[in-house]
């Protein structure tokens, strides 16, 4: 039977996709907009968006098992979850967040909790929608995504250097093909029927210390330019950021100066897989083309 992947080509769903088709399963892609050469040539791609109901059915024609990317949540579904279930739908992996297992209050009563409190009810929300639909169902749950870190290609490719507060702040980032693992596992076995996944990378690792993997990974020196956290914050938002993102991403790294704030390392992957979690500096070297500078032709 066919398994359905939404937001296929997103990060995490591009990986989940290629897992799939190396798995020999049958396939189907569904993506907001259709664009060639984004995913294999033998997966089935449709064109579905959670908000109009019309091109659901299409994309969830023979399908057994789906994976369930964000775009739907408690307070915005519009009946996708019920009508997969109707289409004969078993099996529910939900692609959710960390937050979602965090106790109410993670955070404090500042901007950076107000974001989790948020962050968690949308994402709670989604997986109390698939447990009640009756059939099987699996979280995962990323915590902090190493490709984070493509927010700084434009300052690397151009300059060498990124700029930004609290050099020694950090998360255990993890990497995507990690999430994609647990999630195919999930899909594939009935080992995971029930559980709730926090899926993480296997240490800490500083926003200097990224930069390092990245200039290591891409052959030159990256150098990581403390700002002041007003200083930063001023720069954020010059360059458009809202200002409740601008105060709770500054509180999220102020949170893991010291430690690892509200999202320590967990076992998880090592468990689901029997293998250690891929290294940051694995992923700088699985994304030596997005910092590079483009060779002009």
């Amino acid at each position: 039977m066919t398994i359905l992947v939404t937001g296929a080509t997103g990060n995490v769903g591009r990986q989940v996709v290629a897992q799939l088709v190396l798995a020999g399963r049958p396939v189907r892609a569904m993506t907001r907009q259709l664009r060639t050469g984004q995913l294999p040539d033998s997966v089935e791609v449709v064109q579905g968006d959670f908000e109009r109901p019309e091109t659901w059915r299409a994309a969830l024609d023979g399908v057994q098992s789906v994976y369930l990317f964000p775009f739907v949540c408690a307070a915005t579904d519009h009946g996708f979850v019920d009508e997969a279930v109707k289409a004969g739908v078993t099996r529910f992996v939900v692609h959710s967040a960390a937050a979602a297992g965090f106790a109410p209050g993670t955070g404090g009563d500042g901007a950076l909790g107000r974001h989790l409190t948020e962050e968690r009810e949308a994402h709670r929300g989604l997986e109390l929608l698939v447990e009640a639909s009756g059939v099987e169902w699996t979280h995962v749950r990323p915590g902090l995504l190493a490709a984070n870190a493509l927010g700084w290609a434009d300052q690397i490719r151009t300059e060498r250097v990124v700029r930004g507060p609290y050099a020694a702040a950090g998360y255990p980032v993890v990497h995507e093909a990690d999430i994609a693992d647990v999630a195919v596992a999930a899909l594939l076995t009935d080992d995971h029927v029930g559980a709730a996944h926090t899926v993480t990378g296997p240490a800490k690792v500083s926003q200097t210390e990224q930069a390092t993997a990245i200039g290591a990974a891409i052959g030159t020196q990256v150098r990581f330019e403390e700002l002041d956290p007003a200083e930063a914050r001023t720069q954020w938002l010059r360059d458009g950021l809202d200002e409740e993102t601008a105060d709770w991403m500054i509180a999220l790294l102020a949170d893991a100066v010291d430690g690892t704030g509200a999202l320590p390392p967990t076992d998880t992957y090592l468990r689901v897989t029997g293998r250690p979690p891929r290294p940051f500096a694995q992923w700088a070297n699985d994304h030596v083309a997005d910092f590079r500078p483009q060779v002009a032709r």
